[in-house]
């Protein structure tokens, strides 16, 4: 069976990720191995609380769940309420939990049970990928999948006029884990992700077909909606990083090219700067599998497919969504 490693930083773009991710673990489609967080959206102790919130609420409180590095490898720690909310989750804010901190260890055990089916998909900043390549070479080498959300490749950035954030809150670790790639890691760069649009009347069906899933997806997308109209885009929201997971794990058709990449961390300007050489003029081995396109009709579908497991799940049974809704409020 497919297992998945998912190093996020929720973040509600991370959500939908996590929502998907429970469903396909509720349908046996695959296996949550752990959840890690980064520092991006929030620090990444407020990730850790927002992830097991995200999951508790979708019946999954017993996944191992740790925050990682707390720090950027070099750059200072930046975070960004002003696009996710004070908290990371738009106008909700999880319950204040203990957090674990042994995230290497969640990543060790995950290799060492095989790296066949294992996929690691990286939706926040690079550095605990990045730390875990510099601390645990032999172990990062055995990683087969790797899929990551981040970069403008040759394209606008959405943070600076050639950065994405992810790269751009921490372009040395960007640079670092594309340098030591021994084979070319799957990029979803903004380039493509942000054809990921959510429109207000396609959440209305979404929270629709979530039935009693005690999740207030509305509260937590509505801070979101309200950023991309702030900023020009409408109100309306792009949702990268569920995107990036369907695409790790094959779920909706996508194009892609081998190339070879590199990130500009050297740079104030320029920092977190992702360049694709689509020529081959710089005579190195690929290191990115990028994704050119995707199916976004098609993704949409299968998340809503995934919404109505989440309801058959919580509908199934009332006691046990009772319970997980008693729990919410505790």
């Amino acid at each position: 069976m497919t297992r998945v490693i998912l190093d996020c930083d929720p973040g509600i773009d991370d959500t939908y990720a996590l929502i998907y991710l429970a469903a396909l673990n509720h349908a046996g489609e695959l296996e949550l191995d752990c959840v890690t967080t980064t520092t991006g959206n929030v620090e990444a102790d407020q990730c850790a609380r927002n992830a097991a919130y995200v999951l508790t609420q979708c019946g999954l409180r017993m996944i191992p769940l740790a925050a990682g590095v707390p720090e950027p490898l070099v750059c200072e720690a930046t975070t960004t309420p002003e696009t996710h909310g004070e908290t990371g989750l738009g106008y909700l804010t999880a319950p204040e939990r203990h957090v674990e901190h042994d995230w290497e260890a969640l990543w060790i055990d995950a290799i060492e049970r095989g790296t066949d089916d294992l996929h690691l998909i990286v939706t926040g900043p690079m550095t605990n990928l990045a730390a875990f390549a510099r601390l645990h070479p032999a172990h990062f080498a055995r990683l087969q999948h790797i899929t990551v959300m981040g970069g403008a490749v040759n394209y606008p950035g959405n943070t600076t006029p050639t950065a994405e954030w992810n790269f751009w809150v921490d372009p040395h670790a960007a640079a670092e884990v594309f340098d030591r790639a021994e084979a070319p890691i799957t990029l979803c760069p903004l380039n493509v992700t942000e054809r990921m649009v959510l429109e207000p009347g396609r959440l209305e069906g979404i929270v629709d077909k979530l039935g009693p899933t005690p999740l207030d997806l509305e509260a937590i997308t509505r801070f979101y909606f309200e950023f991309h109209e702030d900023v020009g885009e409408g109100y309306r929201a792009q949702i990268h990083d569920l995107l990036t997971v369907m695409v790790a794990l094959e779920r909706v058709p996508g194009s892609f090219c081998l190339s070879t990449l590199a990130v500009e961390h050297t740079s104030t300007l320029t920092r977190g700067t992702a360049v694709a050489d689509l020529r081959g003029m710089w005579e190195r081995d690929p290191n990115a599998r990028l994704l050119t396109g995707a199916d976004i009709d098609a993704a949409w579908r299968e998340f809503e497919r995934a919404c109505e497991v989440h309801a058959r799940f919580f509908g199934g049974d009332a006691a046990v969504a009772a319970g997980y809704h008693r729990k919410a409020e505790d």
